[in-house]
């Protein structure tokens, strides 16, 4: 049993969510999200609450209720409150510059990496090493954040790389002569 998805998802205050046979849209003050959920699931708006159930215990049904759940309340706190990551890059002579869509990583490469930002996701940078990754759509926030995190993961001798603020990366020791 979906200990996860017996649970309503309470809907904030400016948020409003409609479900429509399959679909679930959600809108709020910073944008709208829509969410087609599986064969199987089913999704209710019951006063101030949500809530998701599943037509059997058939083992996938199982395992889509408490994840279908979970997206529902991420797309409610996505459209009121929106999500970020923090990410910076460490390495001399490393820098981010953006212009317009495109992102512009010098990364210690002969080349500069190129990532075309999508569309839903606002990308700041401060100090030419620190990106700010925003958007209302969680999954997509992720993914462009480990994305940009890929061109150059963080190297365990000197930490040089891009890494997320939060991250702690550890530093192993050289060798040495003995």
């Amino acid at each position: 049993m979906s200990r996860i998805g017996l649970k309503p998802v309470e809907i904030i205050s400016g948020v409003t969510v409609a479900v429509a046979g399959d679909k679930v849209t959600v809108e709020g003050k910073l944008g709208k999200l829509e969410l087609t959920l599986p064969a199987g699931i089913n999704a209710a708006v019951e006063g101030n609450e949500v809530k998701v159930t599943r037509v059997s215990d058939e083992g996938i049904n199982k395992a889509l209720h408490g994840l279908n759940r979970s997206m529902i309340k991420n797309m409610i706190i996505g459209v009121a409150e929106g999500y970020k990551k923090e990410l910076q890059i460490v390495g001399v002579g490393y820098k981010a510059v953006l212009a317009g869509k495109k992102l512009t990583l010098s990364l210690g490469y002969s080349h500069d990496c190129v990532y075309m930002i999508p569309d839903g996701i606002k990308v700041t940078i401060t100090d030419s090493v620190k990106i700010l990754v925003e958007g209302i759509d969680k999954q997509l926030v992720g993914e462009v954040a480990a994305r940009i995190r890929r061109f150059k993961k963080p190297e365990p001798y000197k930490g040089k790389g891009v890494r997320y603020s939060d991250e702690n990366v550890v530093i192993k020791p050289g060798k040495t002569n003995a």
